[in-house]
């Protein structure tokens, strides 16, 4: 491990910023793999006003049902990650808009949808909890609806609902 941390060292110079940011960001992912996935109660709301509600399982269309929870608040209010980890994805889908996806500890994917805008933030970045990464909003299917941001988490590619694992006041 300490020669391939030497080599790692001595190459690093010698490669675009943009191959050393994706290179770091995979060394990161990898140490993330080996943490433990989030656990009930653990995790800080990616919101400060803290109106949980679990929406997990709710009917939408088409025949889903929701993978996630709702947590409503003001248009542009500040979105924080819940969890230390590498930025996977800043962009957007159908379903969930302008959306961020945080991995974290265990590889767990961190979903935050339907955001306004997006912080200063980009694919493999390192954030850490309590991060800003976007603003609530209401972009994708949720155009038109109360301003909130849907907030996911995904665990070997199946959706858990994050609603046990937040904190309560």
């Amino acid at each position: 491990m300490l020669a391939l941390l030497f080599i790692f060292d001595k190459l690093l110079p010698s490669i675009s910023q943009q191959t050393q940011s994706f290179v770091v960001a995979k060394w990161q992912q990898l140490s993330l793999l080996q943490q433990e996935l989030p656990t009930e109660n653990s995790l800080p709301s990616p919101l400060p006003e803290r109106n949980l509600t679990d929406t997990w399982g709710a009917a939408r269309s088409q025949g889903r049902s929701h993978e996630g929870i709702d947590i409503f608040a003001p248009r542009n209010t500040p979105v924080q990650s819940t969890t230390q980890g590498v930025v996977s994805k800043v962009g957007e889908n159908t379903l969930g808009g302008r959306v961020v996806v945080v991995v974290g500890p265990g590889g767990a994917g961190h979903y935050y949808a339907h955001l306004e805008d997006y912080a200063d933030i980009s694919p493999n970045d390192w954030v850490n909890q309590g991060d800003v990464i976007g603003y609530v909003g209401d972009s994708g299917n949720a155009k038109g609806t109360p301003t909130h941001v849907h907030y996911g988490i995904y665990i070997n590619g199946s959706a858990v609902n994050p609603y046990p694992l937040l904190q309560k006041d």
